[in-house]
């Protein structure tokens, strides 16, 4: 941390000093702009700075008439939507601490989460929310109150529940105590558990202070240009997450219009509609589209795929230089200016049409993918970070975005390299700990303070972090070769045709893969092909299907060494799914649960040789 970061982010500190406050001087700042935008019966709906005020503090007096004390907890079990942000704020107000649960959850990793957090308060979405929710309170359960946020959900108030929009009609009350609680209120407040949905074990509770806030939002706003008061951001990404969640705060101090996707399947919608020009996102969203735009190509004609070509390469020669603050000569500028008018500017159209930067984290992501989307003008900038350490590097297009590489360290954080190669931090936005886990906090530092992510990795020349693979996840085969599945995975996930991989071999000869095909893909190419099916699950078995996957796999992996191929693979007619266990909230494989649930299909692959 430098002299001038420190200075500059207690100065930061002292003005904003607690995320509550600092939107309420928001809403004193920009009254009646729009704050938020929200999608309701087919129609688009504004709620002003001045709006999101009322609506918060009359939730905040609800909350105190039920007696939420400073540091108790109150839930968040919801998809998007502005609701989930005036609960996460009114609770802030009065100095509770907001505990997010992801929107898929089941009733059982609810019931853990409400036992562990001690959630007394718990805001639900919609119906099966609020289903999973009445399940909880029992007896010995903290939870006593349920508000809902969906109108077509008859809130049953002999079991504590109560709508959302029946709060708001009452109006703020107490306003003398609400005030006070602000006051009061310091940067060193818990502000947040968040339970990380890990690959193995039970979930941990993450706890984040105002001031790691502060650390996350002061880090990335040095690596971007300053978004402007009424720039547009899509929230896309759970906030249950700490990725969406920290810009979402980002978002407000700047001033910018945030509008809600609900669920990750209307993106094409919200992207047409909202026109964002900044969002977070998953390396998934965008492998997606490469692959839908490529395979789109695949039926053009010759000369149409010559000039999309010549525009792509275009694209990225101008903003190789462009990135690298390079002369770009009169020719290629002119070049440009007819591939943009004529390929790239309809590219950028399936995104909206006016992106500024969209951030790219959670896994890792392919660097011929982001080189193709950055050429276009779509900026990609991929970062890194966990829950307990967000961020710890980041990407801009006013740093220099370096292909395959997760972008430079962000000021306040300090990251060495173990004699293992993991990657360990230091920083303001580290964690105080896991929450009532004080052997597990013990675990994840090292005795000198230092914070171990688990990651493989190193920082190049540069100062720019790149990661090999997670500690935990790498496969031994039985020949003793070092194996990173997830390079892999993310090779062979990026084929339209595959929607899930899981990749199999430790303690294995070699690498076996369960493939679960996009069928969504799948059922058009196999009527193309004259491929008899009734329903597509049933194209799994036919060994011509069984043949294009062979292809498309190996095509996908013919750079990589012979003892990282897969040699053989299986067709999944099931997809992978949280409710089994199978995967995490945020889509991440349970290995150890596949390889144990789908033992007989993995021995298997494996009798015979290879």
């Amino acid at each position: 941390m430098t002299e001038d970061h420190e200075k500059q982010f207690n100065e930061m500190l002292a003005r904003d000093r607690h995320l509550a406050a600092m939107v309420y001087d928001r809403i004193k700042a920009y009254g009646d702009d729009t704050a938020l935008r929200y999608k309701r019966d087919g129609s688009w709906h504004d709620i002003t700075w001045n709006g999101l005020g009322r609506l918060t503090r009359s939730i905040s007096g609800a909350l105190l008439g039920m007696g939420l004390k400073p540091g108790e907890s109150v839930g968040i079990f919801s998809g998007n939507r502005p609701e989930w942000h005036v609960a996460d704020l009114a609770t802030l107000a009065l100095r509770g601490v907001t505990v997010p649960v992801y929107a898929t959850n089941s009733a059982a990793e609810l019931e853990y989460i409400v036992r562990d957090a001690g959630i007394s308060v718990l805001f639900v979405g919609n119906r099966d929310q609020y289903e999973k929710a009445l399940l909880c309170i029992k007896d010995g359960s903290p939870l006593k109150r349920l508000i809902v946020f969906d109108r077509d959900v008859n809130a049953d108030r002999n079991r504590g529940a109560v709508n959302y929009d029946e709060l708001v009609k009452q109006g703020p009350s107490n306003d003398a105590e609400l005030d006070a609680r602000l006051s009061s209120a310091s940067y060193d407040d818990l502000a947040t558990i968040i339970y990380t949905s890990g690959t193995t074990g039970d979930p941990k509770g993450v706890m984040l202070t105002h001031k790691n806030f502060f650390a996350m939002i002061y880090a990335t706003g040095r690596y971007y240009r300053r978004p402007s008061r009424g720039d547009h951001s899509l929230c896309f990404l759970p906030l249950s997450h700490v990725f969406e969640r920290a810009w979402s705060y980002g978002v407000f101090q700047y001033g910018m219009i945030n509008s809600y996707c609900p669920e990750p399947g209307l993106i094409q919608e919200y992207f047409a509609e909202a026109r964002p020009m900044y969002m977070t996102s998953v390396p998934r969203l965008w492998e997606k589209i490469h692959a839908t735009i490529l395979e789109r190509l695949q039926t053009a004609s010759e000369n149409k795929k010559k000039l999309f070509n010549w525009a792509v390469e275009t694209g990225k020669r101008y903003r190789s230089l462009r990135d690298a603050k390079s002369p770009v000569p009169i020719g290629l500028s002119l070049r440009h200016f007819f591939a943009d008018r004529l390929v790239l500017g309809k590219l950028r159209a399936v995104v909206g049409g006016r992106p500024v930067s969209y951030n790219v984290g959670g896994a890792a992501f392919s660097a011929q993918i982001n080189e193709f989307f950055n050429g276009v003008g779509i900026t990609l900038s991929q970062g890194y970070g966990l829950t307990e350490a967000f961020p710890i590097s980041v990407s801009s297009p006013e740093i220099g975005i370096k292909y395959g590489a997760c972008g430079r360290i962000v000021p306040l954080m300090q990251v060495r390299i173990s004699d293992e190669g993991e990657i360990q931090v230091k920083g303001p936005a580290v964690m105080g700990g896991y929450y009532n886990k004080p052997e597990a906090t013990a675990d994840v530092f090292t005795p000198d303070g230092w914070f171990r992510t688990g990651d493989i990795g190193h920082v190049d020349s540069d100062g720019y972090v790149r990661i090999t693979e997670r500690l935990k996840d790498l496969i031994i085969t039985s020949g003793g070769k070092n194996i990173a599945p997830q390079q892999i995975e993310t090779l062979v996930g990026e084929d339209l045709y595959i929607e899930q991989i899981a990749v199999i071999g430790d303690g294995r000869n070699y690498i076996c893969a369960l493939v679960v095909p996009s069928f969504e893909a799948l059922a058009p190419h196999a009527r193309s092909e004259g491929i008899p099916f009734e329903r597509p699950e049933e194209l799994i078995g036919r060994p011509e299907i069984i043949d294009f996957y062979r292809k498309r796999i190996d095509e996908r992996t013919k750079d990589l060494g012979q003892v990282e191929k897969i040699k053989r693979f299986t067709l999944m007619a099931t997809p992978f799914s949280q409710e089994n266990g199978e995967i995490t909230p945020t889509m991440k494989i349970k290995r150890k649960v596949i390889e144990k649930k789908y033992g007989d299909i993995i021995d298997a692959m494996y009798r015979g040789g290879a």
